[in-house]
């Protein structure tokens, strides 16, 4: 996809606060300082529009971003990490179960995991829910360019077989680099689908 234009909207504590577009809606989530942030900078070929932190945790708000006029990104919370505050971590997790469960111009969700490591319980248990929900779903593996060809592999095939994903089509995990731009025409193909199939009568 060409990008012609890729702005901040908004950052949303809450339900009242989402935008009123109608416009779809894709999000990204994952494991606080798995690389959600690079990941959507990558696709969109822009540097600091979605910002990055060494810091796991800084994301505290749903983040909303208008692409080519047409439809939104949305960088959710990180979960998991254990030095937040508990309080603070249930809120979290409550409006991002909130916005996955209710939104219903979200036509995708991207669920990130580091191709390093094997998918945590925290993951399977998302994956379980947009399973269980019947939500559309595409999980990315980042950071491959850390890893040899082969390393690579044999993770890939791990967090398919943790997380009960098929090779292809719908719950497929594939491989990423924010750095190289490996995976970034699936990732995109599987955005376009998405928007395409929302927009079709039904």
């Amino acid at each position: 996809m060409k990008i012609t234009s890729a702005e901040f909207v908004k950052s949303s504590f809450g339900e009242p606060d989402w935008p009123r577009t109608g416009l779809p809606e894709v999000a990204f989530v994952g494991r606080s300082n798995v690389g959600k942030s690079s990941l959507i900078n990558s696709l969109l070929g822009v540097k600091g529009l979605a910002r990055t932190s060494s810091t796991p945790g800084r994301t505290q708000a749903l983040n909303f971003f208008l692409i080519n006029r047409r439809f939104h990104f949305v960088d959710l919370p990180g979960y998991g990490y254990a030095r937040v505050p508990r309080a603070i971590r249930e809120s979290w997790g409550e409006i991002v179960t909130t916005y996955l469960a209710k939104r219903e111009s979200l036509v995708l969700s991207i669920q990130i995991v580091d191709s390093r490591h094997d998918p945590s319980k925290l993951d399977l248990q998302l994956r379980e829910w947009l399973t269980a929900y019947a939500k559309p779903h595409l999980t990315v593996a980042t950071k491959s360019d850390k890893l040899s060809q082969n390393e690579l592999r044999k993770n890939i095939g791990r967090a398919r077989e943790i997380l009960g994903a098929t090779t292809a089509g719908e719950g497929e995990v594939v491989a990423y680099s924010a750095v190289t731009g490996y995976g970034r025409e699936r990732v995109w193909r599987a955005i376009e689908e998405a928007i395409t199939v929302s927009h079709s009568p039904s």
